[in-house]
C-alpha cells in the first residue's frame, strides 16, 4: 500500500563511470557489464571528462573523438555516453556529482571506480563529499588492488564497507557506503592503445554527435 504523499515509482538505479576514455576500449565495456549485473543497475552513464586534473593533457584527444570511441564500445548495452560535465561547468568530480544529484532526483546513483582510482582517491578534491553523496563500488584492476587497499582513502572508507548484497537489495541509501566487485581481470588499457596506434583519433573523426543525457550537440571547437 502506498501512503498519501508517497510514490510507488522506483528510482532509476544508475551507475556512474567517469574517465578520460582516451580512447574507450573493451575493458570499459567489460567492467560495466559486470557492474550492471552485480549491482542490479538499470543504466550506466559513462561520463567523458573534459579534462582530468590528475592526468597530463598533452596526449588528450578532443572530447568528440573520445565520446565516439565510447559510443562504439557501449553499443548494445544500457550505457549512455555523456559529456555532461562540460555543460555543468565543473572541473572536479565532487562538484559534478552534487549538480547531477540535484538535476536528476529520480535517479539513484552509484559511483563506479577502478581500484587504480581508489589508490589515488585521497588526491581528489573533496573526495569524502563524494562518498557521503552516493555509494561507491570499486572494481578490481590488475596491479592496483594492493595499493588501493593500503591507500589513505581506504583507511577511512573501510569503516563503511558493506557486502555487495546490501547494494543489490537497494539498502544503500545510507552513505558513505563502499563495496567491491571482483571479476576476471582485464589488462586492456587506453595507454597501450595509444602506444600501438598514435593516430587512433582518425577512426572517430565524423559529424558532430548528440549527447544522450543533455540532448545537446558536442562539437570540436568546444572540446
Amino acid at each position: 500500500m502506498v501512503r498519501s504523499g508517497q510514490s510507488d515509482v522506483q528510482p532509476i538505479r544508475t551507475g556512474l563511470l567517469g574517465g578520460s576514455f582516451n580512447p574507450a576500449h573493451g575493458g570499459h565495456r567489460n567492467i560495466s557489464r559486470v557492474a550492471q549485473r552485480a549491482l542490479g543497475l538499470d543504466q550506466i552513464w559513462w561520463l567523458v571528462s573534459p579534462g582530468n586534473p590528475l592526468k597530463p593533457q598533452k596526449d588528450m584527444a578532443p572530447i568528440t573523438q573520445r565520446m565516439r570511441s565510447a559510443t562504439k564500445q557501449a553499443k548494445g548495452l544500457p550505457i549512455l555516453v555523456s559529456g555532461i560535465e562540460r555543460n555543468l561547468g565543473t572541473q572536479y568530480t565532487a562538484d559534478s556529482m552534487k549538480k547531477l544529484v540535484r538535476r536528476f532526483p529520480k535517479r539513484e546513483f552509484i559511483w563506479l571506480m577502478g581500484a587504480d582510482n581508489l589508490a589515488q582517491f585521497h588526491r581528489w578534491k573533496n573526495w569524502r563529499s563524494i562518498a557521503k553523496l552516493m555509494p561507491i563500488a570499486v572494481i578490481s584492476r590488475p596491479g592496483y588492488d594492493g595499493s588501493a587497499g593500503a591507500s589513505p582513502a581506504m583507511a577511512w572508507l573501510r569503516h563503511y564497507r558493506k557486502p555487495i548484497t546490501s547494494f543489490t537489495n537497494g539498502n544503500n541509501r545510507n552513505t558513505p557506503a563502499l563495496t567491491f566487485i571482483r571479476f576476471n581481470r582485464d589488462i586492456r588499457s587506453a595507454t597501450a592503445i595509444r602506444a600501438a596506434n598514435s593516430k587512433w583519433t582518425k577512426l572517430y573523426a565524423a559529424a558532430p554527435l548528440r549527447d544522450p543525457v543533455t540532448r545537446r550537440f558536442i562539437r570540436e571547437q568546444n572540446a
